[in-house]
């Protein structure tokens, strides 16, 4: 079952294992310049509010009903970072207007590891973007459906989908039982127990597409494709609806524009950075293809993207395992 709960998804596999729980939220976040440059973790700042379809079925369209699912508010061009939270190792399938946002390949239910399409929980903590090369992603950019900006549009020539897809499936519960006796034969290390885990349109519809460059590895599944239970899966559609509508729809204001980035960097606030030791697959060669936000603005002849001055980050925070938390509000 997927639950609703404080803005965040919680999906519940009780009758694969009573732990088997994995949560996923939607993070604001400051859009890093996009002009080629890395640049290290953002901040988030705070979750996205998150409405069902089914309480605003008449406000929406039918294509919304049709998927069911939730939405979230995002302006144009604003930034987001996907959050995982859960001690039960999941795989967990992210699609983009039904581009997979690590291999590059069109929507399927299941898994594949030829190449691997899926992230895992929680050696994965967060996703920021499309994977364009190992160890880099470039950020996930709200943008309208229909402008060609889209990861959708520019790998199928259609806007069809937009919004966020995922399906999450949890470990099969046999696997588990035996990570947790293996792991109970291990001294105790750095608090680690049997618990196992560190373990602007005219009508709604927005897509994501390819924004900054960003340092961040994608990490390989250490376990094999045979750990998941992929007969006990569920998905979710995650609609973006533009925040000038969103008031409209549900009565409800939506969140303020977040800072730029050159606002909170001359501010003296941090950025972060992660450091962990395994294995990051490699980038997408599709997804690497992908013409970023600003340079299709140019190739438009529309201008230049606003607020995209470079920055330099002057307080970079390292986070690991033992403190995955980079979201608060300032």
């Amino acid at each position: 079952m997927i639950e609703l709960q404080n803005n965040q998804l919680t999906f519940r596999f009780p009758e694969v294992h009573k732990n088997a729980i994995c949560q996923i939220d939607f993070q604001r976040t400051l859009r890093i310049p996009d002009d080629n440059r890395e640049y290290p973790l953002p901040p988030g700042l705070g979750r996205f509010p998150v409405e069902h379809v089914d309480d605003f079925a008449d406000s929406l369209p039918d294509s919304w009903q049709e998927h069911g699912g939730v939405f979230i508010p995002m302006y144009q061009s604003e930034a987001l970072w996907i959050n995982f939270s859960g001690d039960y190792p999941c795989a967990v399938k992210i699609a983009a207007g039904k581009i997979n946002a690590v291999s590059g390949k069109t929507w399927s239910n299941g898994l594949s590891n030829d190449p691997q399409d899926y992230a895992v929980i929680p050696e994965q903590p967060w996703l920021d973007g499309f994977n364009v090369s190992e160890d880099f992603i470039r950020q996930f950019i709200a943008m309208p459906l229909g402008e060609g900006f889209t990861a959708e549009e520019q790998i199928t020539g259609k806007a069809e989908h937009g919004g966020l897809q995922i399906i999450v499936y949890p470990m099969k519960h046999e696997v588990y039982v035996e990570l947790c006796r293996e792991q109970a034969k291990r001294p105790a290390i750095d608090d680690l127990d049997i618990q196992f885990c560190v373990c602007e349109s005219a009508v709604p519809d927005m897509g994501l597409a390819p924004g900054g460059l960003m340092r961040q590895e994608i990490y390989e599944d250490e376990y094999g494709i045979d750990a998941w239970d992929r007969d006990h899966g569920y998905r979710c559609f995650i609609h973006l609806a533009n925040s000038e509508q969103y008031q409209a729809i549900t009565g409800h204001r939506p969140p303020h524009k977040p800072p730029t980035a050159s606002d909170y960097t001359s501010a003296g606030l941090p950025w972060f950075d992660y450091y962990d030791d395994g294995k990051a697959l490699p980038g997408s060669d599709t997804l690497s293809r992908l013409t970023s936000v600003a340079a299709k603005i140019i190739e438009k002849g529309k201008g230049v993207l606003p607020d995209n001055d470079p920055v330099q980050p002057k307080i970079v925070k390292i986070v690991g395992k033992g403190n995955l938390v980079r979201d608060g509000e300032f």
